[in-house]
Parts: structure tokens; C-alpha cells; sequence
């Protein structure tokens, strides 16, 4: 089973899911189960793609590609989401590219200690993550300061911003539905050979 719900499968679809489905492929040319589990309604699985695509794959993004899926990673975690976990942790090893280093981080990550591996901007980053995934009513202006203090500009706090609002969607999207990587290509960068 891939999730809870029934996946209409491409030989099953209508044109407009079809559309949606096409929309919605990824680099592989498949249709991952975190958008097939939308496909029901269609509208909501463009709508998915358009956010995911502006979050983690907008060229106007300026934080680091290993950052952003550290950031994605480290939601997951706190959201206890195994399918975002799989996929976005993959996509930042791979990023990373220095295996020790990546060890390190997800070990740090999942014991809720990054301070163990990160300072400044990734630090800063990473506590804001945690705070706004797990106590959301408790934020304060303050917590922006600190990342301005830390060195980030306005455009780049929305953008980390951004990314963990999306993650905590998505995560509570898979977990709510059972989603799983069942028939997945897990990880953005699988196909390349590296």
C-alpha cells in the first residue's frame, strides 16, 4: 500500500488528471506518491507543485541547495515524517558530497542538537526551524532579529521561511494519508549517477 486513500494510476486517469500527472513528473519522468496521493483533485496537486517548485526549486532562492534540504531534513524530522525524511535527507548527502560530514549532521539533526555541527547562519537557521515546527504561537519578532543578527537578509529569512512552511504542509499531507515511498524513486538527484 502507498497511502491510505486510493492513487488513480495514469491508465485510469481523465484528461484532466492526466494534465496535472504530466505537471507533476519529476526528473525520472514518474509521478511521485506525494503527488499521486492528490489525484482525486487535481487542482490540488497543481497547486502542491507550484509551492514546491517556488520553495526548494526557485533559481531566485539564494540559500544553499544542501541548506535548503538540511532545513527540509531537519522539519522531518521533528515532524517525525519518514517519507520527506527519505527523500530530502538523500537530496542534502548528496549535496553535501563529504560522507563524515553528512553522518554528523543527520545524527545531530535527529537528536535535536545542531549545535553539535552547525553555528552562525546554518545554526540560527536550525533553531528557527525547530521553533516554528514545533511552537508555532510562540514565535516572536525577536526570532527574525536573530536571524538578521546572524547575517541573513530579508528575502533569504522568507525563503527558509518558506521552505519550513512547506515542509510542515507536506509532512502533516504524507503522515495524515499514510503516504509512503512505495514505487518511489527516492531522492531528487537518484538518476544521476552519483
Amino acid at each position: 500500500m502507498s497511502a491510505w486513500i486510493d492513487m488513480i494510476s495514469d491508465a485510469n486517469a481523465d484528461a484532466d488528471l492526466l494534465d496535472a500527472l504530466q505537471l507533476a513528473r519529476t526528473p525520472h519522468g514518474t509521478v511521485d506518491n506525494v503527488m499521486r496521493v492528490h489525484s482525486h483533485r487535481p487542482n490540488t496537486m497543481r497547486g502542491h507543485v507550484a509551492l514546491y517548485r517556488a520553495a526548494l526549486h526557485d533559481d531566485a532562492n539564494t540559500l544553499p541547495l544542501w541548506l535548503q534540504e538540511t532545513i527540509s531534513t531537519y522539519v522531518s524530522i521533528l515532524n517525525n515524517c519518514d517519507y520527506s525524511l527519505a527523500n530530502h535527507w538523500a537530496n542534502a548527502k548528496h549535496l553535501i558530497n563529504d560522507d563524515k560530514r553528512a553522518d554528523n549532521i543527520e545524527q545531530a539533526l535527529r537528536n535535536r542538537t545542531p549545535e553539535a555541527v552547525f553555528d552562525g547562519v546554518e545554526l540560527a537557521l536550525m533553531r528557527y526551524a525547530q521553533k516554528l515546527t514545533l511552537s508555532p504561537s510562540d514565535m516572536i519578532e525577536q526570532d527574525v532579529q536573530q536571524l538578521k543578527s546572524a547575517g541573513l537578509d530579508d528575502g533569504q529569512i522568507l525563503e527558509a521561511n518558506q521552505i519550513i512552511g512547506y515542509f510542515n504542509y507536506v509532512n502533516r499531507l504524507l503522515n495524515g494519508l499514510g503516504v509512503t515511498t512505495d514505487g518511489d524513486t527516492v531522492g531528487y538527484y537518484a538518476s544521476d549517477g552519483n
